[in-house]
């Protein structure tokens, strides 16, 4: 008698050991097999720190985006993800290279190139009395993580001579290659919409597109920094924040509303 339960004991804890070492080798319902948490989300090809806001999950061009300390940290490669007659004879030309019809196009030199641009924004923008000038370069960040540029061209000539480079969807590269935009993102306002956010500027403040309740915007409904403050969408109790429109500056006028952050490379 003491054998027989000797063996059902035994038995026992073989079918415990069983149940537990099945279980242990089973994927949480969250966690995918070989992943280790470590407090950030990957979505797409974008790596998400804990504590973003839902508003920067936007950037879907982003690598990486975490916070830091009183900053919003968005890394991108700069490259956009639509079509440009700028990839040709590039890497990416099979699949991304398309001429531009447009009447009177005359493409540059310049050829598209990847970089690594780290942009460090404030979390809380404020305004800054001072409203530093834009520089030559990135002064923001769009959607798909291409840089936005100011109105001028280089040496602040005006955009009149480059606007006949600009590409179907209104970027074009520079001389070391990094792709941006001056103007109006065309093809993020075509797949995303006129009235929606586009991006950030290097002060946090958010920068939308050039239609607004229904409106389309002018130079005269904004400030000398070519935005104005009001509820948006993504900020129910208002905020300050640039619009683009189609008349020159584009985008950002007599300098940042509030004090920038940086971009690295």
């Amino acid at each position: 008698m003491k054998r027989n339960w000797l063996i059902i004991a035994l038995s026992g804890q073989l079918v415990l050991a069983a149940l537990v070492g099945f279980v242990a080798c089973q994927p949480t319902d969250d966690v995918a097999p070989g992943t280790t948490t470590t407090g950030t989300t990957t979505t797409g090809t974008t790596t998400t720190g804990t504590g973003v806001p839902d508003v920067y999950k936007k950037i879907y061009g982003a690598s990486e985006i975490y916070v830091e300390g009183t900053n919003i940290v968005i890394k991108t490669k700069g490259r956009p993800d639509h079509k440009s007659p700028y990839y040709q004879g590039t890497q990416w030309e099979t699949a991304l290279y398309e001429a531009n019809s447009t009447a009177g196009f005359r493409i540059n030199p310049n050829r598209i190139t990847e970089f690594n641009l780290t942009f460090k924004i404030p979390l809380n923008p404020q305004v800054d009395a001072a409203h530093a000038a834009t520089p030559g370069g990135s002064i923001g960040v769009s959607l798909n993580g291409v840089p936005f540029f100011n109105q001028y061209a280089a040496m602040n000539a005006p955009l009149t001579n480059e606007i006949q480079g600009f590409d179907q969807y209104g970027g074009h590269p520079q001389q070391q290659g990094q792709y941006h935009y001056h103007l109006e993102p065309t093809y993020l306002t075509k797949t995303k919409g006129k009235d929606v956010l586009l991006g950030f500027l290097l002060d946090g403040f958010p920068v939308y597109g050039p239609v607004e309740n229904s409106k389309t915007v002018t130079n005269a409904d904004l400030d000398k920094y070519h935005g104005h403050t009001h509820a948006t969408t993504d900020y129910p109790n208002g905020i300050y924040h640039y619009h683009i429109t189609a008349e020159d500056p584009y985008l950002n006028g007599s300098g940042f509303y509030g004090k920038a952050g940086t971009v690295t490379q």
